[in-house]
């Protein structure tokens, strides 16, 4: 018993001092990037933006007739509410909720839309660059890269971020 407890303990300690020799020999580099901030900053993804904000300003237009539809049959409601009849005040009632309901049905096509329409032209900024940050891992000599707002990233210095660097080459690959 005494034996095998002996061995677990110097296998353990071999290990140990295995580890502690492989660690020197490879320091640990990691690094953190901000792909939000990297798909902004980049030419292509401020032209991105604009294309996105001006699909947003469309579906806002959209929507907007509708709203002032409901606001002035709302208004009306309220404006005439005792001097119609009882049957009038509940049609009157009924439209408001169907032009309710027409805006909520609207406003979720064009909020999926949007979703679309954004996954569509910034899904292959993204993959782009995180292209770019694996190249530049390999290049640099880098442990680890991690995306500064994902989960599990409480904390990290500014001397490990590589934002600016994959935007500049993000840039240069055009």
């Amino acid at each position: 018993m005494r034996a095998s407890m002996l061995r677990i303990s110097l296998v353990g300690l071999a290990f140990l001092a295995w580890a502690a020799t492989a660690q020197a020999q490879d320091a640990i580099k990691i690094g953190v990037v901000d792909l939000e901030q990297a798909i902004n900053t980049t030419d292509q993804g401020k032209k991105a933006a604009e294309e996105i904000k001006g699909k947003t300003k469309a579906a806002e237009a959209q929507i907007k007739p509708i709203i002032e539809k409901g606001k002035a049959l709302a208004e009306q409601i309220q404006n005439q509410r005792f001097a119609i009849s009882e049957d009038a005040l509940r049609q009157k009632q009924l439209d408001l909720a169907e032009i309710q309901s027409d805006l909520r049905a609207k406003d979720a096509e064009l909020s999926g839309q949007l979703k679309v329409d954004y996954e569509r032209i910034v899904g292959p900024l993204r993959q782009k660059l995180l292209d770019i940050v694996r190249d530049f891992g390999k290049e640099q000599g880098y442990t680890l890269i991690l995306e500064r707002n994902t989960p599990g990233v409480v904390y990290s210095r500014e001397a490990l971020d590589v934002t600016d660097e994959v935007v500049k080459r993000f840039n240069k690959k055009g």
